[in-house]
């Protein structure tokens, strides 16, 4: 008998990675959550997604009935914040209008506001925010303040300068650097990226892998003279090739659809994205290892991506996180591809500046992957 001889090690690899290309092509479902899902689910979100605060429906009870009372609601309302939503005729009429979902916020004026300006005398206004919106009724409330004091400021300056005594100035001057508008996709579009591509490369390779052990093609292909390792390869390089393709498609879209720059270097953004693929691609050959079906695979996915997208800072700042929560947002690989993504497209950072980011995403995605290609091994010996 001649003796069975191994292919040369780039054809085992050429052969594994032609095998997987052609079997995701041929699968429509697989190649239209791989390109067209994230395309889709940018815009949805890029637009969905948004933290600014505009027209908070207000009602307002003015018990003053004075000119001065008419005058400031008028301009209280003409910001944009606060949208008018009626008038009502006591506070507790207000409240209900809160209860009821009429509005959101509801300012009253005391009887004697218009006197007590008059006279120097402290003049209260007060507003009723809707809590159960935290963001809205954060901005509601502080743009109330910020008009009443201006209102406070300027009613000083005039008592003062018609004394004859000089006012005292304190001009604040911001400067926002990056995102000068505080418009929501600059911040959200880069945070979107890293979680379809946690979502779209982790659960498509957990459920590849297991659909294959479910057909039972993988151990027809272990009959092959093939090393593990290439075999592993060959079916991870395609995900690669298309994680890449995707964040391309996702930075070209917010760059055009959402006007988002791209400040800093692409290659920065490359080795980021290769390396967090690392960790995605390493946790979904993970979660295959320890599912026997599609389902649990699935699952397994969804398991590991909600925890890792909360704990990312994509939606909250980690900052706002509680003391023993924060350590565990050092291992998610999700929090340090977004920060490479904000970094490169709105502050222009270069391999400088991110270069804790990357030295992160390689050691967590290279433990992943280490200890999930020795459990594949184990696996399929």
């Amino acid at each position: 008998m001649i003796p069975r001889t191994a292919p040369p090690a780039r054809l085992q690899l050429a052969a594994v990675i032609r095998k997987e290309v052609l079997q995701t092509i041929r699968d429509r479902r697989v190649m239209f959550l791989l390109m067209v899902a994230p395309v889709i689910q940018t815009v949805v979100f890029g637009f969905a997604v948004n933290f600014d605060v505009d027209d908070v429906p207000t009602v307002v009870a003015d018990l003053d009935r004075s000119t001065q009372s008419r005058e400031h609601t008028r301009r209280l309302l003409a910001d944009g914040t606060l949208a008018s939503a009626g008038r009502v005729r006591s506070p507790a009429e207000g409240e209900r209008a809160l209860d009821g979902g009429r509005a959101a916020a509801a300012v009253v004026f005391p009887d004697g506001f218009a006197a007590d300006l008059a006279a120097g005398r402290p003049a209260e206004v007060q507003i009723i925010l809707d809590g159960t919106d935290p963001n809205r009724a954060t901005v509601a409330g502080a743009a109330a303040a910020r008009y009443f004091g201006e209102l406070g400021a300027a009613t000083q300056r005039a008592r003062l300068a018609a004394l004859g005594a000089p006012a005292p100035s304190v001009k604040l001057v911001p400067r926002i650097a990056w995102n000068p508008t505080l418009r929501s996709a600059p911040y959200m579009v880069p945070g979107i990226a890293g979680m379809l591509l946690i979502i779209v490369t982790t659960i498509i390779t957990a459920m590849g892998l297991a659909r294959e052990r479910e057909m039972g093609t993988l151990e027809q292909v272990m009959v092959t003279p093939i090393q593990p390792i290439w075999l592993l390869l060959g079916k991870m390089t395609p995900y690669v090739v298309i994680g890449i393709v995707d964040v391309m498609l996702l930075v070209g879209v917010g760059s055009w659809l959402f006007d988002i720059p791209i400040r800093g270097a692409p290659p920065v953004l490359l080795i980021g994205t290769v390396l967090y693929l690392f960790s995605t691609l390493g946790v979904g050959l993970l979660i295959s290892t320890i599912s026997s079906t599609q389902q649990q695979a699935f699952l397994g996915g969804f398991l590991f991506a909600i925890p890792a997208i909360i704990l990312s800072g994509v939606m909250t700042p980690i900052r706002a996180m509680p003391d023993w929560l924060r350590p565990l947002t050092l291992l998610n690989p999700v929090r340090w591809f977004v920060e490479v993504m904000r970094g490169v497209m709105l502050r222009g950072a270069g391999f400088g500046d991110l270069w804790v980011q990357l030295v992160a995403l390689l050691a967590i995605g290279s433990a992943i992957l280490i200890f999930a290609a020795l459990r594949f091994r184990k696996r399929l010996v």
